[in-house]
């Protein structure tokens, strides 16, 4: 990965970790997954924008296939997900967990994977236009994943919590 482009890669992801730790995180909790995640799931919907990277004119020729192919097919299934787990989310909350623990297994190994098969193959020359996917949505959507986690452990930790042996004992006195 070019320097620059690994500056702008990094210094995005501690600006965009860095407004999420300031203004989201400390406003959310188990019970607060219906309202964090439709804003987060809209903009991952978004990521059928990656599907710019087949586009003939957005990138420059020579821009391995390896990464483009992968990369644009991946953000595209996330896309997808993301607007079932929304929709299912909308619909009845208890039965969209699973889909947003789909959509984040999948999302994040779909960003692992592009990351890793953009440095193999050296993809970040060719980039051309669309530079601004991994310099500027990557780490804004990477950031909306952890605040994903986060609330998904947060929302097992409490579910798990309260089938404990002690937490049944205590809700029976």
């Amino acid at each position: 990965m070019p320097r620059i482009l690994l500056i702008n890669v990094v210094f995005s992801l501690f600006v965009f970790m860095s407004a999420a730790r300031i203004y989201v995180l400390p406003r959310v909790n188990a019970s607060s997954l219906q309202w964090i995640a439709p804003p987060i799931l809209l903009l991952h919907a978004m990521r059928h924008l990656g599907l710019l990277f087949l586009a003939p004119g957005v990138t420059l020729p020579g821009l391995p296939p390896q990464f483009a192919y992968p990369a644009a097919l991946g953000d595209l299934l996330s896309a997808v997900l993301a607007m079932i787990a929304l929709f299912v989310l909308r619909a009845s909350p208890t039965k969209a967990i699973p889909w947003l623990w789909l959509f984040s297994i999948v999302g994040t190994i779909d960003f692992i994977s592009s990351i890793t098969l953009a440095n193999i193959f050296g993809a970040a020359p060719y980039l051309s236009a669309a530079y601004w996917i991994p310099s500027f949505w990557v780490p804004m959507l990477i950031t909306g994943h952890v605040i994903l986690w986060v609330q998904l452990f947060r929302l097992r930790s409490s579910s798990s919590a309260a089938r404990s042996p002690e937490a049944i004992s205590a809700h029976a006195r």
